[in-house]
């Protein structure tokens, strides 16, 4: 699951370097270090979850 999560964004985030997305929030191709920030705490929610499980 982790590793599907971050491929998944780690494509969103080179999408939005190539061509923003239009999303609010990501409208412009410097904004791709938020996608980074919402991947980084993906990770560790996920990662919390497993250990707790």
């Amino acid at each position: 699951m982790t590793k599907l999560i971050g491929l998944l964004l780690i494509l969103a985030m080179v999408v939005q370097i190539i061509k923003p997305l239009g999303w609010p929030g990501l409208r412009r191709r410097a904004d791709f270090w938020k996608l980074a920030l919402l991947a980084l705490a993906l990770w560790a929610i996920t990662l919390l979850l497993r250990d707790f499980t």
